[in-house]
């Protein structure tokens, strides 16, 4: 049936913003560029949008457009000489997309979604970059919609592109999922990809805006996807589990007019059980043990998910799970994160000895969280100068708008 222009564009973008992830995977896996595969893609959305209008859509709009890359993915290997060893070693005819014969390895995963994410956030790319291209690629945003998420020019963000697929060309980086010792690492960047995307949502690093829950939205799909590709790899599960519960809570984050609300004021009937639901059932699938990183965090933010009231909270097993967590990965931030759930346990002044001990780290010394806690633990012990300094130091570190009203609010009533 003939739709009007308008409706075949609204249909062809709704479909090529789900289906686009895969058909660049489908596309780079004939071609083994994710630029060109991108670019394929483009031009099976610019076919729809010329023949949707006069032939109707399709009873499967997503296999079209899959079926109209791959076939001009194969037309521009045939026509290519430099790629006629590529074609014979994916052994595809225009009749014939059917997968590459690969060796024989029985960890090998034949995905071409999850090709496209270990492409995407390879070590040899910068982070910045693994973001943006992660973005683009999986997650379909645009390059406007990135730079507004991060709060960068387009051009910076387009460039940023542009280059990743240049460096992962010239590195002759191969679109395939690694093996053994390989892929635990590249695994790891990953992880580490997603993990970041769901962070500038949750607690944005800059602007006006606390939270930007679309980026948390696009980083948990990511997670949800790569849980679903990679069933029996605990830390994958344990990210999906972590940031499911910490999206449970953006809710009540903010206040009516966007300001922060600190978890101990929080109104938890606000919490999405749902979420947390789904993020105790994936902590569970992550297996009983022993935790990688990921999913020892999610088992902290499962402490916090399954107490009723703030005073209700386990802050000694937090803190022990703080303990692990250091043991795992060191770091002086997991350090002062454990210091907060010591202070709850074991009363402020245990915890003021252990971050004094962290002021003189080079990581934090423009890490605006290290002075709010030990304002808010100075203010515990009825230390309100040092506090009030405390705070204001916080608050000339912070690049958020709404932190800074925060800190420069409390700073304000330590004071009284």
């Amino acid at each position: 049936m003939a739709v009007t222009a308008a409706g075949a564009t609204a249909t062809v973008e709704a479909v090529f913003r789900i289906e686009s992830a895969r058909i660049i995977a489908g596309a780079a896996r004939i071609v083994r560029d994710v630029g060109i595969a991108e670019e394929l893609a483009q031009d099976a959305l610019v076919a729809a949008l010329e023949q949707w209008p006069e032939s109707g859509v399709p009873d499967r709009p997503g296999a079209w457009l899959m079926a109209t890359a791959k076939h001009r993915a194969i037309d521009l290997v045939r026509r290519k000489e430099t790629y006629a060893r590529k074609l014979a070693e994916v052994g595809r005819t225009l009749e014939d997309v059917g997968p590459p014969v690969e060796p024989s390895d029985p960890e090998d995963i034949d995905d071409d979604l999850l090709r496209l994410i270990f492409t995407a956030c390879h070590p040899v790319l910068s982070t910045d970059a693994r973001i943006a291209l992660t973005l683009k690629l999986l997650g379909g945003l645009t390059t406007e919609e990135i730079a507004r998420a991060f709060l960068a020019a387009e051009s910076t963000v387009a460039q940023r592109i542009v280059r990743a697929k240049r460096s992962l060309a010239k590195a002759g980086v191969h679109f395939e999922v690694p093996y053994g010792e390989d892929r635990a690492a590249r695994l790891g960047s990953v992880l580490d990809v997603i993990y970041l995307i769901f962070n500038e949502g949750y607690s944005a690093t800059a602007g006006d805006d606390l939270v930007r829950p679309a980026l948390c939205e696009d980083a948990l799909r990511l997670a949800r996807v790569l849980a679903a590709l990679m069933p029996d790899e605990s830390e994958v599960h344990g990210l999906a589990a972590l940031l499911e519960i910490q999206a449970s809570r953006i809710p009540a984050r903010t206040g009516p007019l966007g300001e922060p609300v600190l978890l101990g004021d929080q109104n938890r009937t606000k919490w999405n059980r749902l979420l947390i639901r789904r993020g105790i059932e994936a902590l569970h699938r992550a297996g009983g043990g022993p935790y990688g990183p990921y999913a020892v965090q999610a088992a902290i933010a499962a402490c916090h998910a399954r107490a009723v009231r703030y005073e209700d909270t386990d802050w000694a097993m937090i803190a022990a799970l703080y303990g692990k967590l250091a043991a795992l990965t060191p770091s002086p931030v997991v350090e002062l994160n454990r210091a907060v759930a010591v202070s709850m346990a074991d009363g402020p002044e245990a915890a003021l000895a252990l971050v004094d001990a962290l002021t003189d780290e080079p990581a934090l010394k423009d890490y605006h969280l290290l002075p709010s806690v030990r304002g808010d633990l100075l203010a515990r012990l009825g230390r309100r100068d040092e506090a009030r300094a405390e705070f204001e130091r916080a608050a000339s570190l912070t690049r958020n708008a709404r932190e800074r009203e925060l800190l420069l609010a409390r700073a304000a009533d330590t004071a009284r």
